[in-house]
């Protein structure tokens, strides 16, 4: 299993960046993917997720409204727009795979890509 996340980067307050997670070794359609983020200091927590096949995305409270999670499997990738960034936005975000429901607990995730900062300046 091989996750690359990227699209992550330095930008302004109120402004969009749109993430990808790109999957490779492993039949991507079977497996639901997160998004999490860590910040310096903080536990990872989870951003959004999506299921496998029919679609079911989850998010936290912070982000509904402003990010919405997709995927291509066509493509083997995941999307995450992210509108109206915050400050509060600013983390390494990582893109995770499980086989199985989609959740938002990071411990039930079995893969891990390595990371893309995202850092919002006010």
């Amino acid at each position: 299993v091989h996750l690359v996340e990227s699209g992550g980067g330095l930008v302004q307050a109120g402004v969009s960046l749109r993430l990808s997670c790109a999957a490779s070794g492993f039949t991507f359609n079977y497996y639901a993917i997160g998004l999490f983020r860590q910040a310096p200091g903080k536990e990872r927590e989870g951003v959004s997720c999506i299921s496998s096949s029919n679609g079911i995305t989850y998010y936290t409270d912070s982000v509904k409204g402003r990010f919405t999670i997709s995927r291509d499997n066509a493509k083997n990738t995941v999307y995450l727009q992210m509108d109206r960034l915050k400050p509060e936005d600013t983390a390494v975000y990582y893109c995770a795979a499980r086989r199985g429901i989609a959740t938002m607990n990071p411990h039930r995730f079995d893969s891990w890509g390595q990371g893309t900062q995202v850092t919002v300046s006010s």
